[in-house]
């Protein structure tokens, strides 16, 4: 971890040179690149990186030199890495999700959230007939994290 890469305030810090920026992720180069430029002077942040570079080190690497916006860089950041588990220990990787797309989905995701805590409103157990289709589906989809569900 950097120590720099948060609350590190130097007003007059003007140019800053990350070696192998390929090992870093995204947000710490964000955090990183916010560093300088804090003052009246123009500034750089230059990424240095060292060959062989990854598929993903690159994608990082182009991501960078084109946004400086904090959610455009962590957009692409899920992009490359992944949503990781809901349920899980796995912060990257491909989610269980076989149709949607956290991206691209947003929309229809936020409806069918909505839709679901309305449905729990109503059945919180799922009880009514139904809804036992559903609550099966829901039980082999969580597994072993079912003991840790609780309506509030």
């Amino acid at each position: 971890t950097t120590v720099i890469e948060v609350g590190i305030d130097v007003p007059n810090a003007t140019v800053m040179i990350i070696e192998h920026a390929e090992r870093f992720g995204l947000a710490q180069l964000h955090q990183l690149r916010g560093r300088v430029g804090r003052g009246t002077h123009s500034s750089h942040c230059l990424l240095m990186a060292y060959h062989p570079v990854s598929e993903e080190g690159q994608a990082r690497m182009k991501a960078m030199q084109n946004s400086a916006d904090g959610f455009v860089i962590a957009e692409e950041d899920l992009k490359i890495r992944g949503p990781g588990d809901f349920m899980g220990t796995r912060q990257s990787g491909m989610p269980l999700l076989k149709i949607a797309n956290l991206l691209r989905d947003i929309r229809v995701l936020e409806t069918a959230r909505k839709e679901a805590f309305h449905l729990i409103d109503q059945d919180p157990g799922l009880a009514a007939p139904e809804h036992q289709l559903l609550n099966k589906a829901l039980h082999r989809f969580l597994g072993d994290y079912m003991e840790f569900m609780e309506i509030i």
